[in-house]
């Protein structure tokens, strides 16, 4: 994540605009949940270019925001404000120019709060702050801590999980994948995952993870996952990340009925697994489905199969991965 400036005035800006890009999100899946006396969550993800967010701070008479997710980005200012003990919001347009929908399983919110934060800081000529700071500012990392890390340094990226009263799970591990891979993501229109108050219920509900499913996949992650992260063997690493994504979905069976999101999520997978495509999973909650392809060429060559077996309104995107994470730049001079 990148960004320039030192002055802490609020006001008088020498730069009064600001655009931050920031990455999206794909969650593997989580070590552990449901045991308070240990580490829980942790877990496995990776941030993509595209769909991305992308948003513009501008000098303004008075505080406002448009476009896509304005009331999450209103809510997000709110508590900026309060926590910069500020008595009127801050004077500035937000402009919340692309972003990808919300509760798919994009990390979309982490996204936005993390932006909004960095590029008010930026704004303010505060200088940047390190994940756990921006994390706390934001009010992200109360699971997963993947968006936050992956918002600052980008890449794969391993968590350990959070020990009791932990702010926010350690980073692992960071390994840059190669630039010529591709994710194709399916988002079927029709399906939003659990947020909000509806997942922390469903964390409360659901079994705890057994000691043995938490070492299995720590064990497919150091000894499988990560070492053909390091040396860039696709086929090694595909094979991995289907069989790390269906052992940490069967955690959430009790909830989903399976280890996908319901049936017509497994019959996707089971259909993209046919087509001879080893690394298929499922974001997070889901909806959207996840194929890794070796390049540009195949990954346009199976999403143009794909619209055979998915509906009309379902999203499919072909992304890079990013391993840069955020942007956070000056647009203009005052």
């Amino acid at each position: 994540m990148r960004a320039r400036g030192s002055s802490s005035k609020l006001r008088a800006m020498t730069t009064p605009g600001v655009e931050v890009v920031a990455p999206s999100r794909l969650h593997f899946g989580m070590f552990s949940f449901g045991r308070t006396d240990r580490r829980q969550f942790g877990g496995v993800g990776v941030m993509i270019d595209r769909p991305g967010l992308r948003l513009r701070i501008s000098s303004a008479e008075r505080f406002g925001v448009r476009g896509p997710l304005a009331e999450r980005a209103r809510a997000v200012i709110r508590r900026l404000a309060e926590a910069w003990q500020l008595e009127t919001l801050p004077e500035c347009q937000l402009e919340i120019v692309t972003a990808p929908p919300d509760h798919v399983g994009l990390g979309t919110g982490t996204q936005l709060a993390l932006a909004i934060s960095a590029g008010l800081n930026a704004w303010r000529n505060v200088p940047p702050l390190a994940a756990p700071e921006l994390a706390a500012l934001a009010g992200r990392g109360d699971r997963s801590a993947i968006g936050t890390y992956g918002f600052q340094h980008g890449g794969f990226l391993v968590e350990a999980g959070k020990l009791p009263g932990e702010a926010l799970s350690p980073l692992e591990h960071r390994v840059e994948l190669p630039e010529a891979w591709r994710f194709v993501l399916i988002s079927p229109n029709t399906q939003r995952g659990l947020s909000g108050e509806a997942e922390r219920r469903a964390f409360g509900e659901l079994p705890p993870v057994p000691e043995e499913t938490t070492a299995r996949l720590r064990h497919e992650v150091t000894e499988e996952l990560l070492p053909a992260a390091k040396s860039g063997d696709f086929e090694r690493f595909s094979r991995s990340l289907y069989r790390f994504g269906y052992e940490a979905g069967t955690c959430f069976a009790a909830r989903q009925g399976g280890p996908f999101a319901g049936p017509s999520i497994a019959r996707l997978v089971e259909t993209i697994r046919r087509t001879g495509v080893p690394g298929v999973g499922q974001s997070s909650w889901g909806p959207t489905v996840f194929a890794l392809l070796p390049d540009q060429y195949a990954a346009g060559q199976f999403a143009e199969a794909m619209r055979r077996h998915t509906e009309p309104d379902d999203a499919i995107t072909i992304s890079p991965v990013n391993n840069t994470g955020a942007r956070v730049e000056r647009t203009n001079t005052a």
